[in-house]
């Protein structure tokens, strides 16, 4: 395994594993802070909009990198 190829996993892995604990805490907050089915639906809502812009931003640049 080249270190370019390690690199990227351990990006991907990295960012993976980030994203997965901020979902655990959004969940948490929501249980903790009694917010119910709608007030959870925003926070994950909010949580959601953010990666997705987080995860367009990265095709963007990739397509427009390697065109």
């Amino acid at each position: 395994m080249s270190f370019e190829q390690f690199e990227s996993w351990s990006l991907v892995l990295g960012v993976g594993g980030l994203i997965a604990f901020m979902v655990f805490i959004v969940w948490d907050l929501a249980k903790k802070s009694k917010a119910g089915r709608f007030g959870t639906f925003i926070l994950f809502l909010a949580l959601g909009l953010g990666l997705l812009g987080f995860v367009i931003k990265t095709v963007l640049m990739e397509y427009f990198i390697h065109q």
